[in-house]
């Protein structure tokens, strides 16, 4: 399964980050997604600015790798669905990409993260509120997906222009853990 991946993303802050909870009215659709991620022992994927995790999805126990390559609006992505035992094999003992995608590279887990996370939708998109656990730090950050670049961009300024957040510089999240 393939798809384009278009987001846009800024960091907030605590304050910020329950502001927009209570002002959707999401306090009680929290969900954790936990992010594991590969790399070689080079980091030539990170280096490609590629991406490789598992993620679970703790509701229901699903678990799917994923391939993320950027291009210029947005991330290609690759995903194949895993059994919980396939992927926990995975996880403590690494494997080589070609075993599910057209790509001969081994790699091994370098760390995870945890995601809670709620979403909702608005102007076209989905809105995302993170916060984000990772090595003893917790961070938050608000990511928008559309089908629309351009129009994504628009809205996505207009929201954090209406909710007073200034627009900063994010580290995605695979760069949390690899860098």
């Amino acid at each position: 399964m393939r798809n384009l991946e278009i987001e846009f993303k800024c960091p907030i802050n605590k304050k910020e980050y329950e502001t927009l909870i209570n002002k959707f009215g999401l306090k009680d659709n929290v969900y954790l997604l936990t992010n594991y991620y590969f790399d070689s022992v080079d980091k030539v994927l990170h280096k490609n600015r590629t991406v490789l995790r598992i993620r679970q999805k703790h509701s229901n126990n699903l678990y799917k790798i994923t391939l993320k390559q950027d291009t210029p609006q947005g991330a290609l992505e690759s995903h194949v669905f895993l059994k919980e035992k396939q992927a926990l094999n995975l996880i403590e003992n690494g494997f080589n990409l070609n075993d599910f995608f057209d790509e001969d590279l081994e790699v091994i887990f370098y760390g995870k993260l945890d995601n809670y996370r709620v979403s909702t939708p608005y102007r076209e998109g989905e809105l995302f509120l993170d916060r984000i656990e990772y090595f003893d730090k917790v961070e938050y950050e608000i990511e928008y997906e559309v089908d629309n670049f351009e129009d994504g961009e628009i809205n996505f300024n207009k929201f954090l222009e209406e909710n007073n957040i200034k627009k900063a510089p994010f580290k995605r999240k695979s760069q949390r853990i690899l860098e």
